[in-house]
């Protein structure tokens, strides 16, 4: 990214304005950027897993869950562990392959949808570790009380501080917080495998004595965004790979992040069933580790949870500070979004990119306030806003592999559709509610767009593009009227 121009892919090389020209930024090897992988991926979901599987989901559901996600997300990150090969001139992983694959404006619209989710997970990792430390601190409540807000918000800027004195300095804090949040997570596993009762985990097996449970494909749909979100950052590597020292690395850290926290999250989430019944397990208060640790072992197991917590989400929103910054950074410098994102200091830091993305992370903070929006809200919505770069990165892993394109594998056209049907079948599971918010949230996208195709004095819209522009504001504008009238409120 210290070059004066940068491969687009099809869009060819856009010449960078001196003023937005950053020193040779840090290079990252394979375990920092392993680590970039897991503590983006292990962040607050893994602690409020039992209670967030459990809501909607008897057993029997959480385990077919848990085996659709793992073949959908192998098969993601096996993409972007093929693609970094393949592509190596495709850095920003998510949003470069949309756009060498299906034009600008997609290509635009996956770079935007990716930020988008990362600021909005930002701030359900703010709303939750203030509601675990609440444990301590009575006054943060659900996470979103004006003491709570004012924490979060200090956090926040102590964070941009850090990323600001480099992207490397980052990245070795965020190294020391993923070994510290994996020891707790380890220590409750085998405590829980120890207290493990069969009676408990076969009681209602597959839901159809629980009240309100419906179906077991209803229970299923309903894991499906708890078990998107707790992977979302298996792309971390991809994301930053032109940060990396050695190309060979992003695939390595993206599967071996991957197989890490499979392991982790399947055994948090099924052996907590052996421990309390599904009903006794939906009614814990987040993060529901915490309940059944204390349920083995007592209080002190709460307290360490809530401590474990915190230092996680540290981490995450770190990891997800830095990818959320870096996406509008480089999308910036191919002509993707505006220049102005593409400003950065003498570090190599995205400057301005940061700088916008935390004060967002910052309204939104406030917004906490009067509309008492959960956490479980919150991740929904991140969760649902980074499908659109989900699954255009199946999708041109796929059309590479039709196309016959040199290099690629049988094996790639298998993957590639896996990993698309996979995103397809996420939207059809994430219900209409949470992707009307993702519409309201995308749509303010076309301007910014628009603004960065008038810099680059290109065409604006070819007509299935511009098509797709009419319905993506028709469909914000919809969903902002909708929420105006109370008919959904995928906020509360």
């Amino acid at each position: 990214m210290a070059n004066d121009t940068l491969s687009a892919g099809a869009a060819g090389t856009v010449p960078l304005p001196a003023r937005t020209m950053p020193a040779p930024p840090d290079k990252l090897r394979l375990g920092g950027l392993t680590a970039l992988v897991i503590g983006s991926m292990i962040g607050s979901g893994v602690f409020s897993l039992p209670q967030n599987m459990a809501a909607g989901a008897a057993p029997l559901a959480i385990v077919i869950g848990w085996a659709i996600t793992g073949v959908g997300m192998l098969a993601l990150a096996t993409v972007y562990q093929r693609l970094s090969m393949a592509k190596p001139d495709l850095d920003a992983g998510p949003y470069a392959y949309a756009k060498a694959g299906f034009g600008p404006f997609i290509g635009f619209n996956s770079a935007w949808g990716y930020w988008i989710s990362a600021w909005v997970g930002n701030v359900s990792y703010a709303v939750v570790v203030f509601s675990a430390l609440s444990f301590f601190f009575p006054a943060f409540g659900e996470g979103n009380t004006w003491q709570a807000v004012l924490g979060a918000s200090i956090v926040l800027w102590i964070i941009h501080a850090l990323i600001l004195s480099g992207v490397r300095q980052a990245a070795l804090v965020n190294l020391v917080t993923t070994i510290a949040k994996i020891a707790p997570i380890a220590l409750f596993i085998v405590v829980v495998a120890l207290a493990f009762r069969a009676n408990i985990f076969t009681l209602d097996f597959t839901g159809a004595a629980t009240k309100g449970l419906g179906s077991v494909l209803t229970q299923v749909k309903s894991t499906m965004l708890v078990t998107l979100w707790v992977f979302i950052g298996i792309e971390g590597a991809s994301v930053v790979s032109g940060r990396a020292e050695r190309r060979r690395d992003i695939g390595a850290a993206t599967i071996a992040g991957f197989l890490i926290t499979l392991a982790l999250y399947a055994l948090v989430s099924v052996l907590s069933l052996g421990i309390m019944s599904q009903s006794n397990l939906a009614a814990l208060k987040n993060p529901s580790m915490a309940g059944v640790l204390a349920h083995v072992v007592g209080p002190w197991g709460a307290a360490l949870i809530d401590i474990a917590l915190t230092i996680s989400v540290f981490g995450a929103f770190l990891s997800w500070t830095v990818l959320a910054a870096e996406i509008p950074f480089v999308a910036s410098r191919d002509g993707t979004m505006p220049r102005f994102f593409g400003q950065a200091n003498a570090k190599g830091s995205p400057t301005l990119s940061l700088w916008v993305t935390n004060g967002l992370v910052q309204l939104f903070l406030i917004i906490t306030l009067f509309a008492n929006s959960t956490y479980q809200a919150l991740f929904s919505i991140a969760s649902v806003a980074i499908l659109v770069p989900y699954i255009f990165s199946g999708a041109y892993s796929l059309k590479l592999a039709l196309a016959g394109e040199a290099g690629a594998q049988r094996s790639d056209m298998l993957i590639g559709a896996v990993a698309t049907v996979y995103g397809l079948w996420l939207v059809y599971a994430a219900g209409p509610a949470y992707l009307f918010m993702a519409a309201i949230l995308y749509a303010p996208g076309v301007i910014f767009y628009l603004w960065a195709r008038g810099e680059q004095k290109a065409r604006l819209f070819h007509p299935f593009e511009a098509l797709l522009a009419v319905l993506l504001i028709a469909a914000g504008v919809a969903a902002a009227w909708l929420m105006y009238t109370g008919a959904i409120n995928p906020l509360s």
